[in-house]
């Protein structure tokens, strides 16, 4: 194992150790801000090429998705989620640009129904949710869709990336039902942490197998 990728096994088990001990505290913040960092040095250390397409835009996908985890501690109220919104929005397009050119090899293309599984999620989400988000619900629905739509293109990578995108999307829903509709799990943060940890460092592997291929095949 590369060193790097052995710190970013360190700093993904002291922030989920943290999160079961507590998740409020100082251990538990610290190592979230290094959780993307770790993971696009480990995307640094053994991509083929730091010039190819997909590796640039995952690590510009990765740095806002570092901004929507720092940035919030510096904010409060509804303006912190307002901030991690915007910053995740700005990852979720990102990764949806840099997966569309590989849309044509998905199964969700050729099998249209399993659109169904990923809009039934993301619509019982916000219909748990619409009540209590009041100004928040149309964030909260825009989001929703950017997010679908990386998770289905996502799908054109291979079933790694498919399997990323919606750990990404379950780990976005437990928030906001926690948030909005109280709804949480026996150690919620846990859960929210490691789906978005697995999810992300999915979706990395998958883009490392796909640049080390041919070259990008072209979608519609």
């Amino acid at each position: 194992m590369r060193p790097v990728w052995a710190v970013l096994a360190v700093v993904s088990a002291v922030h989920l150790v943290a999160q079961l001990v507590d998740p409020e505290g100082s251990v538990a913040g610290a190592s979230q801000v290094l959780l993307m960092p770790a993971l696009a040095g480990a995307l640094l250390s053994v991509a083929p090429s730091r010039q190819h397409r997909l590796v640039r835009l995952t690590l510009l996908a990765l740095a806002f998705s570092w901004l929507g985890d720092t940035l919030p501690r510096f904010v409060g109220g509804d303006a912190a989620f307002l901030v991690l919104v915007g910053a995740f929005l700005l990852a979720q397009l990102t990764y949806a640009v840099a997966f569309l050119p590989y849309w044509r090899g998905s199964i969700v293309r050729r099998r249209p129904i399993l659109l169904l599984p990923y809009a039934a999620g993301l619509a019982r989400v916000v219909a748990a949710s619409h009540a209590r988000a009041g100004s928040l619900l149309v964030p909260l629905i825009l989001y929703g869709l950017a997010l679908g739509t990386m998770a289905v293109l996502a799908t054109g990578l291979g079933w790694l990336a498919g399997l990323g995108g919606a750990l990404f999307v379950l780990s976005d829903s437990l928030i906001a039902l926690n948030s909005f509709a109280d709804v949480s799990l026996p150690a919620h943060p846990f859960w929210v942490m490691l789906t978005y940890i697995t999810g992300q460092t999915l979706l990395v592997l998958a883009v490392l197998r796909v640049a080390g291929e041919a070259r990008p095949r072209r979608g519609r």
